[in-house]
């Protein structure tokens, strides 16, 4: 385990010293393909007013709003099913209807489900023990013990963590031959690479990885064929994280659970597994989710509910009393159950929310629910474009009645001016005209950058893939062809970024061999001294994460102020770090760095990796 926790310290220095050349101890290899959309989206739900599944569209069109509205969420993707049948959907621009999106944790229900399907085709066993199934010797005697439904219910106790991820190509060695904390099975620890070994054995016995394994027995019996699960560096499935899935797809497997683990007259899942599943085998921390946990799965507030739940807002909510299932993906700054976004679907659907069967029809509910869907794929967002240029919000109806009361029209502070400070003016100052202008004043203009440890990617992105930045060298501006382009020199690679204004234009970039779709707006604007601002919101459409970043133009010095921002950003590193670290090290660690600095390890990093500040000088006029 202290190799591991040096690791992690080693990284974070070199994080905190701009380094970031040759910084993974992890061996990298491209993985991910380009989104298949040419390949077909498999099958997919039936569509229905929700009055017709005893819904009310009024309720749905409050619950939206609500979860767009609030600044903590960053919604990308909601879909709401009753009796399996999808009664509202919306994609917030830029994000795309049927796109897959990273899923995190969300994912460990899948692993629980193939160590279900193992148990019943009779080749595994909740009581076998994890050493014997790997092949391996434990030399710790608490160890001896370790079987598959420790693994399950996070009660492993093992000591390697989640920091396996940056200390090493052989995670399975390393999590066996870590330290052990207490007795298997009497304390609920939440570790991903307990979840990563439920992968490891399910390739051991069955000679397949966990997504060649599921293919004929979940993937295309559910028709789900755009999906992607990333290896560890021996090429197994990382298991607890590491899918990309879209939300249907995703919501198909809460669909799976509500249909007792039948689909289309298959048994896919034995009923007895899933019932198992959904009872609680350990309490978990009321921080984490206050209901407690069962196999891989966390449990709910209603009777037999449960929520498939990844980081930043991953989910997929399961009500069997209410035959409904709510899928969710976003970008928040939050990592467990516990959270804002959950929280607003408790409080619509488990505070004494019983629907009927069927509903009189309520054409203004259902014409206001489809004004808000309108909306956030056009716009963004319902106060304006994704909160760039600070417009009055849209008069739409909010929730509450059938569409008699009208949007509020104050807390502006949901617009772009929240997100980006005060320091420049906003872009209603800038017409139209004004902005075509100042487009063509930085059109065919390279700034050399004299700090380089900064990149494209979001610091998150950067070690959960082990793809880490060599740093951006040089910024470029074209416009062409009624076009405008940001290109940056990232290394070896070059990524041209086409940028829209009044909406998110979408390019693909690749990051040492793996294809990416951003999807990028920019608005230009005036600092207080009238100087021009290029402001862009960079949107990683199949991740939960964005960049932003403020171009100040210095003129008529030649000078560029680059001012980058990530989201989700500095609270999760805070939290991220404790849940990396050791008590001991990461008091004796952060104790070091501030006596030396005389500043906080986290503030380092965000001042350092989340928001930098890079200064470049004009090159090519």
């Amino acid at each position: 385990m202290l190799k591991e926790q040096l690791a992690v310290m080693e990284l974070l220095k070199n994080l905190i010293r701009g380094n970031t050349e040759g910084i993974s101890r992890v061996t990298y290899t491209p993985q991910k393909p380009s989104f298949l959309e040419e390949r077909p989206a498999g099958w997919r739900f039936p569509r229905a007013v929700p009055e017709s599944k005893g819904i009310p569209s009024w309720k749905l069109a409050a619950f939206i709003r609500e979860l767009a509205e609030e600044g903590r969420t960053d919604l990308h993707h909601v879909m709401v099913l009753r009796h399996g049948t999808v009664i509202a959907e919306v994609s917030v621009a830029p994000y795309r209807n049927g796109m897959w999106h990273a899923s995190y944790s969300m994912c460990k229900t899948i692993t629980g489900l193939a160590v279900g399907m193992l148990i019943e085709e009779g080749r595994l066993a909740l009581d076998d023990k994890v050493f014997t199934l790997l092949d391996k010797k434990s030399l710790l005697s608490g160890k001896k013990n370790l079987t598959v439904e420790h693994l399950l219910t996070m009660s492993s106790g093992a000591g390697f963590n989640e920091t396996g991820m940056v200390s090493g190509d052989d995670w399975v060695s390393s999590y066996l031959q870590s330290g052990i904390k207490g007795t298997p099975g009497k304390q609920f620890e939440y570790n991903s690479m307990n979840t990563y070994i439920l992968s490891a054995i399910i390739t051991k016995i069955t000679g397949e990885t966990l997504v060649e394994y599921l293919r004929p027995r979940l993937w295309e019996p559910l028709g789900i064929t755009r999906v992607f699960w990333e290896t560890c560096p021996k090429g197994i499935c990382k298991g607890g994280w590491g899918l990309l899935i879209s939300t249907e797809d995703a919501a198909k497997i809460g669909q799976l659970f509500l249909q007792k683990g039948k689909w289309q007259e298959r048994q896919l899942v034995s009923e007895e597994w899933l019932k198992a599943s959904v009872e609680k085998h350990m309490d978990s921390p009321e921080y984490m989710g206050p209901y407690g946990y069962g196999y891989q799965v966390w449990l709910g507030g209603r009777p037999g509910s449960c929520t498939l739940n990844g980081m930043l807002g991953q989910n997929v909510v399961v009500y069997p009393d209410l035959d409904m299932v709510i899928a969710t993906n976003a970008g928040s700054d939050e990592l467990y159950q516990n959270c804002v976004l959950l929280n607003i679907v408790r409080k619509y659907f488990e505070q004494d929310f019983e629907p009927e069967e069927t509903l009189p029809e309520d054409p203004a509910g259902y014409r206001q629910l489809q004004e808000i869907k309108k909306c956030l794929e056009r716009d963004g967002s319902l106060w304006g474009n994704r909160g760039l240029y600070g417009r009055a919000p849209r008069n739409l109806p909010t929730g509450g009645g059938h569409g008699k009361n009208k949007c509020r029209t104050g807390n502006m502070q949901r617009s772009g001016q929240k997100l980006w400070g005060k320091r420049e003016k906003s872009a209603r100052g800038v017409g139209i005209l004004k902005e075509e202008r100042l487009k063509r004043m930085v059109d065919g203009r390279v700034y050399r950058l004299e700090q380089t440890h900064v990149g494209l990617c979001p610091l998150v992105f950067q070690v959960f893939h082990n793809n880490y930045t060599e740093g951006i060298r040089t910024a470029a501006f074209y416009y062409e062809g009624m076009r405008f382009y940001l290109v940056l020199e990232e290394g070896e690679m070059l990524h041209r970024i086409e940028v829209g204004f009044g909406h998110g234009a979408v390019s693909e970039v690749s990051f040492h061999g793996e294809p990416y779709l951003l999807g990028v707006q920019g608005v230009f604007s005036e600092d207080e001294d009238g100087r021009p601002v290029l402001k862009l919101d960079i949107a990683f459409l199949e991740e939960a994460l964005r960049r932003k970043l403020k171009c100040y133009f210095h003129e008529p010095e030649g000078r560029i102020e680059l001012h980058w921002d990530e989201t989700p950003g500095g609270r999760l590193i805070t939290e991220g770090l404790g849940a990396l670290l050791s008590d001991s090290l990461k008091s004796g660690f952060m104790e070091m760095i501030r006596d030396k600095a005389g500043v906080d390890l986290p503030e380092i990093l965000v001042d350092r990796t989340i928001h930098p500040i890079v200064n470049g000088v004009l090159e090519v006029p």
